[in-house]
């Protein structure tokens, strides 16, 4: 049969991983929001990410995880913000490896979109503070949107304890068994917002230019590097705020540019993989929305790495709804990676069903071989 791009091995640092289609961090909000468990994977994480691993996927980057128990999304995430809590992520990074993939811990703080609600909710705004909620902080004092609670801007000293919130967040998913670290600096949270001038007007060394409003981003990435050794360091970026880019838009904000000046100086900072996206930041951005519609941005970030001749695994996501657009895509060097999300919220086999219309021989786990008899 034939060998597709797909399910290849590929290496990100010292690691070897089985395949090339990966299942991307979505928070699941199935965390206990209170008590001596708060922010620890339960039952329900270990038989979701477990049951992905054994459906074929190369790698399993678990959702995003707060390195402080104010930097989750919502009441209801994970955190990863002490010691007591490494056990219960060792039992998650067993799970996963137990399916045959990598695995992988999306380290994040929410910033100013923190003490939000879960995913499903029907309620509008923030969490309150009677429901477990918190006051959030942020770069500058700028609401994601405008009947958003205001952020507290962040002063120089807490900043700093954040870089080390996310190093210690870093040492201790290593020290639960997990293969790697993502960094999460997409979709609006708290590294996203330091990145953009649509949400960090800051006249201080955090802000400003190109220089100050990385900084941030890049003292985190050189201190988690520190810390795990030679383990796999991920970034994930949105490569576009899809405001400054855009004639009808205008207004400021992240750019492609940006991203393409940036992503080479992170290669040079530790980063072995970069996975990239869009948006998140500017609630009522005109995103683009269609087929593959950010695998652009992952080209982009390709040919900056070319051009400044720097070696680093690159993935793209997004509306990607077939195997042979994902092989196209890899085939054409726009990316080493492809990320398929919400599609295997309902389908963990499907990394198997896409080697069978790719023509590639079956790669199930012994259990299941009887299933694919006729």
């Amino acid at each position: 049969m034939s060998q597709a791009s797909l399910f290849t091995p590929i290496c990100v640092g010292p690691l070897s991983l089985r395949n090339r289609l990966w299942m991307p961090p979505m928070c699941q909000y199935s965390a206990d929001s209170e008590g001596e468990a708060v922010g620890r994977p339960q039952d329900y994480h270990l038989i979701h990410y477990g049951a992905r691993a054994l459906g074929g996927v190369g790698a399993v980057i678990v959702e995003a995880t707060g390195v402080t128990l104010d930097g989750r999304i919502t009441p209801h995430c994970l955190a990863l913000h002490d010691d007591a809590s490494i056990p219960a992520f060792s039992r998650l990074a067993q799970a996963i490896h137990a399916g045959g993939a990598a695995a992988f811990l999306q380290l994040n703080h929410a910033g100013r979109k923190g003490s939000g609600r879960v995913g499903w909710s029907t309620e509008a705004g923030r969490t309150p503070r009677e429901q477990g909620g918190w006051q959030t902080v942020a770069p500058s004092a700028i609401p994601f949107i405008p009947d958003d609670p205001p952020s507290r801007q962040l002063a120089g000293g807490e900043i700093n304890a954040l870089i080390e919130a996310f190093t210690s967040a870093a040492r201790r998913a290593i020290e639960a068994g997990f293969d790697g670290i993502q960094i999460h600096g997409a979709h609006g949270y708290l590294v996203h917002q330091f990145l953009s001038p649509a949400s960090n007007e800051r006249h201080d060394k955090w802000g400003g230019g190109f220089s100050g409003r990385t900084r941030f981003l890049r003292e985190i990435v050189r201190s988690v590097r520190q810390s795990i050794a030679d383990a796999p360091l991920l970034v994930r970026l949105s490569a576009t705020d899809w405001t400054a880019e855009y004639p009808d838009d205008g207004r400021p904000g992240w750019t492609l540019k940006d991203t393409q000046m940036l992503t080479p100086l992170l290669i040079e900072d530790g980063v072995d993989m970069l996975c990239i996206s869009t948006g998140g930041n500017v609630a009522d951005a005109d995103i683009h929305y269609g087929v593959g519609y950010q695998v652009f941005a992952a080209q982009g970030v390709r040919e900056a790495l070319d051009a400044a001749g720097k070696e680093c695994a690159v993935s793209a996501c997004g509306l990607i709804r077939s195997p042979e657009h994902a092989e196209q895509i890899l085939r054409s060097g726009q990316a080493d990676v492809i990320e398929i999300g919400r599609p295997m919220l309902t389908d963990p086999m499907l990394p198997h069903e896409w080697r069978q219309r790719l023509g590639c021989d079956p790669e199930l786990p012994v259990q299941y071989l009887r299933g694919t008899a006729r």
